[in-house]
């Protein structure tokens, strides 16, 4: 048969919550930009490719979108 420990659930070391809010929030933000800036690349490889703009175009667009894209976000 299974034991059923009568004790507490947590034995290891105590929680530190304001450190993990801080990795938790850290995270969040690190996923909202990375993904801005993902959108922002594929938006400018998609001009760069399949427009007139070609290299440069693609790479003006890249930094537009991703300028306008953070500062939107902060």
């Amino acid at each position: 048969m299974q034991e059923h420990p009568s004790g507490p659930a947590e034995t290891g070391a105590t929680m530190d919550y304001s450190e993990h809010e801080k990795t938790y929030d850290r995270f969040i933000a690190a996923t909202k930009y990375g993904t801005a800036i993902i959108v922002a690349l594929m938006l400018g490889m998609a001009a760069g490719f399949f427009t007139a703009g070609g290299f440069l175009g693609g790479i003006l667009v890249f930094v537009i979108l991703s300028v306008v894209g953070v500062f939107l976000m902060g």
